[in-house]
């Protein structure tokens, strides 16, 4: 097969594949290391982080600085203020991702984005989880109420303005689900701690 052929090969291949690889991904696929590196440094691809390949006419990821965790974490989930921001519940423009990992799990080697690690115990890990398919890949995050009970339980990490904020407008939005909120606050022992905060703020 041509070198030309060979390229145009593995461009189908990325599409069928959503246009995102790593490159352990693209070998199995029977993609040559020579062949990334062409379409690389002929621009057609580009290196989202270390080992992370992206076509480059695809169209523009949505949530580009969750890819790397979709593809290179299959353990993780979105948490905290990520996770606040993806449920549009906080003004905070978050500088790293904030991601959760086993308890005993080391920490990933990635480059770029920057990322924030929590150790969660299991059952902290496996509860409100929610899996979502965005930008070619499935990205695990907490659904809103976990996600509110987590920032609670890791306010002196992430400051309790933050917590505040995202309390009031998770009130403010049409759709609550109180119940849930406070199962999750009593599963993880904030419940006492959320309690008061939420009695100002549904009655403020």
């Amino acid at each position: 097969m041509s070198g030309d052929k060979k390229l145009r090969k593995t461009i189908l291949i990325f599409r069928k594949a959503g246009g995102l690889l790593r490159m352990a991904e693209a070998l199995a696929l029977g993609i040559h290391r020579r062949d990334l590196y062409k379409l690389r440094d002929s621009d057609k691809l580009e290196v989202l982080s270390r080992g992370l390949y992206r076509l480059k006419d695809m169209p523009e990821p949505v949530l580009p600085d969750f890819i790397p965790v979709a593809k290179k974490i299959p353990g993780g989930v979105i948490c905290l203020i990520s996770a606040l921001a993806f449920h549009e519940i906080t003004t905070q423009i978050p500088h790293f991702v904030y991601v959760a990992l086993p308890k005993n799990a080391y920490k990933p080697v990635i480059t770029h984005p920057p990322m924030r690690y929590f150790w969660y115990s299991a059952k902290l890990l496996s509860t409100g989880v929610e899996e979502h398919l965005i930008d070619g890949g499935v990205i695990k995050i907490f659904d809103i109420e976990k996600t509110l009970v987590d920032c609670v339980k890791f306010r002196n990490k992430i400051g309790m303005d933050i917590v505040l904020e995202a309390l009031k407008m998770y009130w403010r939005r049409k759709e609550t689900n109180i119940n849930k909120l406070f199962a999750y606050a009593k599963l993880f022992r904030v419940d006492r701690f959320l309690k008061p905060i939420m009695e100002v703020i549904v009655n403020g």
